[in-house]
């Protein structure tokens, strides 16, 4: 094992910084089995927001260029969080100069730039991983645990929703999340979100129909200067068109259960409403993001008359919370950020040659990355095809894991 790691995130937006914050935790979760963890630098073309972040999140310097992370010699692991089309080239170069790289999803804005990714992570010594990062919530992990204990059994019907609403305003600035190909839009930014969930509980999609994309506002003001994530800005009289989706829909189908997804990226007063449902053979459940230290469970253990939905409060019982909280006491709570650190912890596991049966899940491969996106274009085939079905190519090295 490693000495020390030095760590780098390149991007500092709103995931970036997500990022820059779990690995400051990651060391502190369960036993203390991690190699010293150095916080080197924060990665941003805009200098003013790459030192913000490394200020605030305790990292040494900032650099202004995923090169120069490349080239340095205390950096061991790094974070890719930039916009989709300049994965490839970042994380190409990191793994040809011997980083281990974490990179957020999608894993690209094409299969072509996609598979070129998993090529090269094949050809490297490094470890290469995407970050599926909604599989590390308890709430989650704990209902795929009960399907597949058999407490809930067989998934029959997967109902999911991701609804935001950080592009409702037709005001708000053009940026890259408004470019690309159908099915670049709201569903590649949350339904690959969605579409991982399903997976995790119920199995490789196997088709998709009914295929729907939409764009409501057509056009956005420039900005007048730099944007960071979701921010709002000062915004120019020059108009660009949207190319992408706003709305996204489908209907999908396992190897033995169907279901059902919506994105929206335009519904007002929802912030971040991910949100399903699973129906099984022994009963059903609910997660919401919203509320992250519960679920909802129904089992068919009583009379009908006496029967209903029980809400169950997530705690020391459940996956990831026993020791991976300061406070890992029953009803603590905790969200999405702790999801982040949960992850890092396992990225950095691996690259330390923690043995894999005593680390927590590990994150999922560039091939998983690539299953999500040929998923993806097969509902962007749907919907071109005026709702058709379409064949999701199997993969055979594809695993579902965490």
């Amino acid at each position: 094992m490693s000495t020390s790691l030095g760590v780098a995130v390149i991007g500092a937006g709103m995931a970036g910084r997500a990022h820059a914050a779990a690995y400051r935790v990651a060391s502190t979760l369960y036993s203390p089995t991690l190699p010293e963890i150095r916080l080197v630098s924060i990665a941003d073309i805009n200098p003013e927001f790459g030192a913000l972040a490394a200020k605030r999140f305790g990292y040494e310097r900032t650099d202004s260029s995923w090169q120069a992370i490349a080239a340095a010699d205390d950096i061991d692991v790094v974070s890719v969080v930039i916009a989709n089309s300049l994965h490839r080239e970042a994380v190409e170069g990191l793994l040809a100069a011997g980083k281990h790289v974490l990179c957020e999803k999608p894993l690209s804005d094409s299969i072509e730039d996609a598979s070129a990714m998993a090529a090269a992570a094949e050809r490297a010594d490094s470890i290469a991983r995407v970050g599926f990062t909604y599989r590390r919530s308890p709430g989650i992990a704990y209902i795929r645990q009960l399907i597949q204990d058999g407490t809930l059994g067989r998934l029959l019907h997967f109902s999911g929703r991701y609804w935001t609403d950080y592009a409702c305003d037709p005001q708000g600035p053009m940026s890259w999340r408004f470019k690309g190909a159908a099915g670049s839009g709201a569903l590649a930014d949350v339904g690959s979100h969605m579409a991982y969930i399903a997976e995790f509980l119920g199995g490789e999609i196997q088709e998709v129909s009914g295929g729907t994309l939409t764009t409501v506002i057509h056009e956005r003001p420039l900005p007048l200067g730099a944007v960071l994530g979701h921010d709002h800005a000062a915004v120019s009289d020059t108009f660009e068109a949207v190319e992408n989706d706003d709305y996204a829909a489908f209907s999908l189908k396992f190897a033995d259960g169907a279901g059902a997804i919506e994105v929206s990226r335009v519904a007002r007063g929802h912030a971040n409403s991910l949100t399903f449902e699973v129906f099984c053979e022994n009963g059903a459940a609910r997660y919401d993001q919203r509320r992250p230290s519960e679920i909802e469970l129904f089992l068919n253990d009583v009379p009908s008359a006496q029967n209903g939905y029980r809400q169950v409060i997530l705690g020391p019982e459940h996956p990831y919370v026993a020791g991976g909280l300061a406070m890992d006491a029953p009803s603590v709570g905790f969200g999405q950020n702790d999801a982040f650190a949960y992850q890092a912890r396992s990225f950095l596991e691996e690259v330390a040659g923690v043995p894999e049966s005593k680390s927590l899940p590990r994150c999922a491969g560039f091939e998983d990355g690539i299953h999500n996106m040929e998923l993806l274009n097969a509902v962007a085939a749907s919907a071109a095809a005026h709702g058709s079905a379409v064949r999701v190519n199997p993969t055979t090295t594809h695993k579902i894991g965490a």
